[in-house]
């Protein structure tokens, strides 16, 4: 028995770094899973891994492609239980307040704001058919702290995801759905290690304020998210899920 059996999952992000093993991990605990990423061939990839999954391209920032994705999935596996809204973008132009451009700024907040606005508004109601369901929105601990190297539409989008998640727990919570934030530290993904590759100083920056002394892997963020998914997590609602290594807990780091 699985802890996610008879239940599906839709999750964006699906084509790599923790959207993907998000899918794998929820595949492997008995959940049907709808894989989707922009990247279709990423998705396929992610899918053909899975032990009942199926792939869908989309555009997160699109609303007819976001709706296009719920009905796939509900096509194929008849309903939703989950959404998993993880996907993110985090470019080298979004900086310091001081450097960041509007365009930079705008793209952001069309896939990590404007996304997850979408994900919830057309995936919410087929949750609502089934009469329950858990939504988790992947906000960050940067949402709760400044960040110690600036990425100000980054850091801004998440904290309108949490705020969003808080709402929406509050609204649906008589519904039977669930709404949380999962707030994730530093994870070593392709899109984090892709900005600091070039950039020891960067990684550095950030190293020393996380008590632990390493990035999480993404399956143990995943661990948290495969939580809040299944019944286990059925009292958590409207919270703030931190998987930070002990950041946010701490005032310094040990030498």
């Amino acid at each position: 028995m699985g802890r996610l059996d008879g239940k599906v999952a839709v999750i964006t992000g699906a084509g790599g770094g923790m959207g993907r093993e998000a899918a794998l991990l929820f595949s492997e605990e008995g959940a049907q899973v709808c894989a989707a990423d922009v990247n279709a061939e990423a998705a396929e990839q992610t899918a053909a891994e899975a032990r009942d999954a199926f792939a869908v391209q989309v555009d997160v920032a699109n609303p007819d492609s976001v709706r296009a994705m719920y009905d796939a999935a509900k096509e194929r596996y008849g309903g939703v239980d989950i959404l998993y809204n993880n996907a993110g973008i985090s470019p080298a132009d979004d900086g310091s307040i001081l450097e960041t451009e509007p365009d930079a700024w705008d793209r952001v907040q069309a896939v990590n704001t404007r996304g997850v606005y979408l994900c919830c508004k057309h995936g919410i109601p087929h949750l609502l058919e089934r009469g329950s369901g858990s939504v988790i929105n992947v906000a960050s601990f940067v949402a709760l702290l400044g960040a110690a190297t600036s990425q100000i539409s980054y850091t801004a989008s998440k904290g309108a995801v949490l705020a969003l998640t808080r709402e929406l727990g509050v609204q649906f919570a008589r519904q039977g759905i669930r709404v949380n934030a999962l707030c994730p530290g530093p994870v070593e993904t392709p899109l984090l290690l892709s900005i600091w590759g070039d950039d020891p100083a960067a990684a550095e920056r950030r190293l020393v304020h996380i008590p632990m002394g390493r990035l999480a892997k993404p399956r143990e963020i995943v661990n948290a998210a495969l939580f809040l998914a299944s019944d286990e997590s059925s009292y958590v609602n409207a919270a703030t899920f931190v998987v930070d290594g002990g950041i946010t807990g701490a005032y310094v780091t040990p030498e």
